[in-house]
């Protein structure tokens, strides 16, 4: 039987980013490429505007290349350029005066239903990929941020309140209303 042998985490981007510290626009331009779709999407989950998350995005590679001597290498170069545009997007939700639900409202602590739908074919998945994806995106913001951050992102509560400047309760509980509000947009549109 082989042993496995254990190395260090090795970021395949490495090579890339040291020429991207030297303003090498084609390593520049091969990192936007690899990386640009899923900040995009990442930034559009958060904000729930097309133009905002174009914004985002820009503004986040920009102050990605501008900030690289602040990347030391510790995580992968792709978790870093996450968190920046997860925290440029939640600025630009701020700049909209973001509101969290008051906790005054109704709360549900209904558990998340494990119903598996094996879909008859990929047409009627990716159709209720799309009704979903609009259904996040009718959320109210405190609602859509704090169940992307979570469900999407892969943040836990205590870290979605340190982000967002809330307590970890109230990011369970917007999480939670989330959930069900959601449920409720996908069921009036069929969903179930």
């Amino acid at each position: 039987m082989e042993a496995l042998s254990l190395s260090a985490y090795v970021d395949i981007n490495a090579p890339l980013v040291e020429r991207c510290r030297l303003n090498d626009r084609q390593a520049q331009a091969e990192i936007y490429r690899r990386y640009s779709k899923a900040m995009f999407n990442a930034a559009l989950r958060i904000t729930g505007d097309y133009a905002e998350a174009e914004d985002v995005l820009q503004e986040s590679f920009l102050s990605a290349f501008r900030e690289l001597s602040g990347y030391k290498g510790d995580s992968s170069f792709g978790a870093w350029l996450k968190r920046i545009v997860v925290n440029k997007s939640i600025n630009c939700l701020r700049q909209r005066r973001l509101a969290l639900v008051p906790l005054g409202e109704q709360h549900h602590d209904e558990p998340a239903e494990a119903t598996a739908h094996s879909p008859e074919d990929e047409a009627d998945m990716h159709y209720r990929a799309d009704v979903l994806r609009r259904c996040i995106q009718e959320l109210p913001d405190g609602y859509r941020v704090v169940l992307s951050l979570y469900l999407l992102e892969g943040y836990d509560h205590l870290e979605i309140a340190g982000i967002l400047g809330i307590s970890e309760s109230t990011s369970k509980s917007q999480y939670s209303r989330a959930r069900v509000r959601l449920r409720e947009l996908a069921a009036q549109r069929g969903l179930s």
